[in-house]
């Protein structure tokens, strides 16, 4: 393999490298050009662009089916956000489910997949639940090829798959709209690497499984190359790429058809402001610039929907340091307590998945002209800190977590959050405390004392459901040498907050693991134009394409089960020509 450390170095890379204002195609254009026309530095018969799980697993197939296979990362380490991710795989019908006897049939796990993903379309009367012809198809190829992708690594020997299982309480992980009516398998579709997984490596043991195979296949993978172009013959056949490496430019011909696997846009600060709601911070790697948008379109391809994103709340102080944030606020941790937005009311159930979590920041409120819920208030107390400290993003020790905010009261804790929202002013729009917040947010932690002590949540039904218990006992296991005892209530994620400080917030905003918006793929992973048909040549997978799944995190590996499951089926069809 070559030199993965070149250059950047992991933690740096890892951490981001902050906001990039714009994709850096057109600077390389001129030193593109420069290269003959008629001269080819490399040829293989399939390119892969990117090297995280999409582009990855379309050359490991690619190489199955008799072709040979390189792939360009444009970053110093190869793996993509894939290698920084869980690393888990979500995929109906997987093998474990057969093997238990657990019946996935097709239909009902389309109309999950709509009602989830596509709710303001999904119609079950209709022979496409709502959705037009293609978008249907993708989504249904998704269930068609899933499981065969993931027996079909298996069968070669790349990866080797296991269910996978909340660590804490070892059962099947619930999927993230287990409650949904439509929902008849809510448990059990979620698979790791049976080797090296956990929370040790996660997707850097799939990556790792990935890319041995590609090493033992002898295909090689060329970092800090950034492809400039898409190269296409008279006839419009995509026939290889223009790229830079080490400034200088480089033509790679792909005899049988080029593949993107490339990552979504949340480091393209302008296309987020284009195409987003708001994105404050993400947890992709810095190569997550959205190439593929404008190669893409410059060759007229078809664009889908380009606002969506797989969300997740981020410390916001973090953020605004440094776009690129390491951790995600996924699951919420503690049971005392809950999140308010500027006026000082509960706004969601704080152990929804993140996916859906995040998504509470975009509410309008006609009355006001302003989306109140654009920052919102972690709050929690001394009980919540001691019992699970060290659950991101609650600190084990306060000095871990430099934007916890600090109150001896009610009253000093939000006269300290005002000051710290004061500072952030003119990166927020202006985001401060209402000035009815105090009175309000004391009536609010009030009615949420009564729910705890009931163990019901008639606003949000916070504990109803599977999902909400049982991720609860994965992200909020209870440290040793906690002082509080175990939570004597009916509802196990929620607890009173105390009469008595000090009491604590954390201020969080949205954000991405990335963005999933991007150019239109048929059901064999082929690129579309303008005009509804395939761009000859052209295929892609993974966050740089439009969702096939919409904006539904279906549950644990809703990102990676996609990726790998596109990245196959565009390796098999690839290979075709």
């Amino acid at each position: 393999m070559p030199d993965q450390t070149q250059g950047l170095s992991r933690r740096r890379v890892l951490a981001g490298a902050g906001g990039v204002a714009a994709v850096a195609v057109a600077g390389a254009t001129a030193s593109a050009q420069a290269a003959s026309a008629d001269h080819w530095d490399h040829e293989v018969d399939v390119l892969c662009i990117g090297s995280g799980a999409a582009a990855s697993t379309a050359a490991v197939i690619a190489t199955t089916e008799g072709a040979s296979a390189m792939l360009l990362e444009k970053m110093p380490l190869a793996g993509g956000t894939t290698a920084k991710s869980g690393g888990v795989l979500w995929v109906f019908n997987n093998f474990v489910l057969r093997e238990q006897g657990i019946a996935d049939p097709k239909e009902d796990a389309l109309r999950y997949a709509v009602r989830y993903g596509f709710a303001r379309e999904y119609d079950p009367s209709s022979p496409t639940l709502g959705l037009d012809e293609n978008r249907y198809r993708v989504l249904e190829a998704f269930y068609d090829n899933g499981s065969a992708a993931v027996d079909r690594l298996r069968e070669i020997d790349a990866v080797q798959f296991k269910q996978f299982r909340l660590f804490q309480v070892d059962r099947p992980a619930p999927d993230y709209a287990d409650h949904l009516p439509e929902n008849k398998v809510p448990t059990g579709r979620t698979l790791e690497p049976a080797v090296g997984s956990g929370s040790s490596e996660g997707g850097g043991s799939l990556i790792t499984h990935l890319h041995a195979f590609l090493d033992r296949r002898k295909v090689p993978i060329l970092l800090e190359t950034r492809v400039t172009k898409i190269v296409r013959d008279a006839g419009g056949r995509v026939i290889g790429v223009e790229a830079e490496q080490e400034g200088k430019p480089i033509r790679v011909r792909a005899r049988k058809g080029v593949v993107f696997g490339t990552g979504g846009y949340s480091h393209n600060v302008e296309l987020c402001r284009l195409h987003q709601p708001w994105v404050y911070g993400t947890c992709s790697l810095p190569g997550s610039t959205g190439d593929f948008i404008q190669l893409a379109a410059e060759i007229g391809a078809r664009m889908g929907n380009l606002s969506t994103g797989w969300r997740s709340q981020v410390v916001l102080g973090e953020a605004l340091d440094n776009r690129g944030v390491g951790w995600g606020a996924f699951v919420l941790p503690g049971d005392s307590m809950l999140l308010v937005n500027k006026y000082g009311r509960r706004i969601v159930n704080e152990k929804r998945d993140y996916n859906d979590r995040t998504q509470s920041h975009f509410h309008y409120d006609a009355a006001r002209e302003e989306y109140t819920n654009h920052i919102q208030l972690l709050l929690f107390d001394e009980r919540s800190l001691d019992a699970f400290g060290g659950a991101f993003p609650f600190p084990a020790n306060k000095g871990e977590q430099p934007h916890l905010i600090e109150g001896a009261s009610w009253d000093q804790l939000f006269a300290n959050v005002d000051a710290q929202m004061a500072r952030y002013a003119n990166q927020t729009g202006g985001a401060r405390l209402a000035s009815s917040f105090a009175e309000t947010a004391k009536q609010t932690i009030a009615q949420f004392n009564g729910y705890a002590k009931a163990g019901v949540d008639p606003d949000f039904n916070r504990g109803k459901y599977l999902y909400d218990r049982e991720w609860h006992k994965l992200f909020s296991a209870r440290r040793p040498g906690t002082r509080f005892p175990e939570n004597p209530y009916p509802n196990p994620v929620m607890h009173p907050l105390a009469d008595n400080g000090p009491y604590y917030c954390i201020l969080l905003g949205p954000g991405t693991l990335d963005t999933s918006g991007g150019p239109q793929v048929n059901a064999q992973a082929q690129v579309l134009a303008a005009d509804g048909n395939p761009i000859p040549g052209l295929y892609a997978a993974g966050n740089c394409i439009a969702a096939p799944t919409g904006q539904a995190y279906l549950g644990a590996g809703g990102t990676i089960g996609p990726a790998v499951t596109f990245g196959y089926i565009a390796g098999k069809n690839v290979v075709k020509g």
